[in-house]
Order: C-alpha cells, then structure tokens, then sequence
C-alpha cells in the first residue's frame, strides 16, 4: 500500500513538474492550422478536377496542394499571402471566385445586367400585348351583314 502511494505521489510530482513543457497549445494550434487548410482549400480551384475545390477533389495534385498550404502556413504565411502563391503560379483561374476588379466585375455584374434586361423586355411585352387588347377592344362592331349571316349559321347548327 506504502509503496503504491509512493508511486502516485512520484507521478504526481513528476506531471506538476513537466506541465510547463506539455504542449497543450500545440493541439489547439494545429487545429487552427487545418481549419486554414480546409478554408484556403475550399477557394482554390484543382487544375486536375477543374470544377471540383482543392479541399474535394480526390486527385493527389490537390492532396499535394493541401500539404502545401499547410507548410506555407505553419512557416507563418497568411492566409492571403498563400492564396496570392496559388495565383501567381496558375493564374487568377485557380480561384474559385474571381476577385471582384477590372474585368471580373463585369462577370459578377453581367448576370444581374441580363436579369434586368430581361425583365424589361418582359414588361415592354406585356404593355404591348395588353394595349393591343384594348386596342381591339375598341375597334368598330361588327357589321350588321356579318351579325346577320352569324346568327342563320347558328340556327343551321342547332337544328
């Protein structure tokens, strides 16, 4: 029993001792760290997949891409500075969402534009078709020869 006690009173000491040096820090540190991984990923497009995100396409160019960004993080990159590593090397099409400048904002504006358009265009329709109604509407009656020939028709048709 002495003995028993003695050994958890030495692990005790020892842990108190050693706590300091423990990193806990680093576990919630290199979740942080793939948290980054996976949101940088999640913006990049895989030049393998095309129209897959590093952070779901299987192929190993995006595993790779990953183990990169997390390397370029852990060397205490940004975030934005990363991505700009990724532009430089393939272009403004790696990402997923262009930026929203220069000639790109005519691809973020271009469908609303056509949107608006359209919608005009329906409501010029519209007008159009409703005026022609009245239009017709309030055109001369029919003639009295037509009324009459109309109504010997009808009374064909029911006997």
């Amino acid at each position: 029993m002495k003995r028993h006690l003695a050994e958890r009173s030495f692990l005790v000491l020892l842990l108190s001792l050693a706590w300091p040096f423990f990193p806990f820090g680093a576990f919630g540190a290199q979740e942080d760290i793939e948290a980054k991984v996976r949101a940088i990923a999640a913006l990049l497009r895989c030049p393998v997949c095309q129209n897959l995100s590093v952070m779901d396409s299987p192929s190993e160019l995006a595993q790779e891409m990953k183990g990169l960004i997390r390397e370029r993080l852990l060397q205490g990159e940004s975030e934005e500075q990363v991505k700009a590593y990724f532009v430089q090397k393939y272009g403004e099409w790696v990402l997923l969402a262009p930026p929203k400048k220069g000639f790109n904002l005519l691809a973020w504006t271009l469908p609303f534009l056509a949107i608006l358009g359209g919608l005009g265009g329906i409501i010029l329709a519209l007008r159009k078709w409703v005026r022609r109604g009245r239009e017709h509407r309030a055109s001369e009656p029919i003639a009295a020869e037509y009324q009459e020939r109309l109504i010997r028709e009808l009374k064909d048709l029911d006997s």
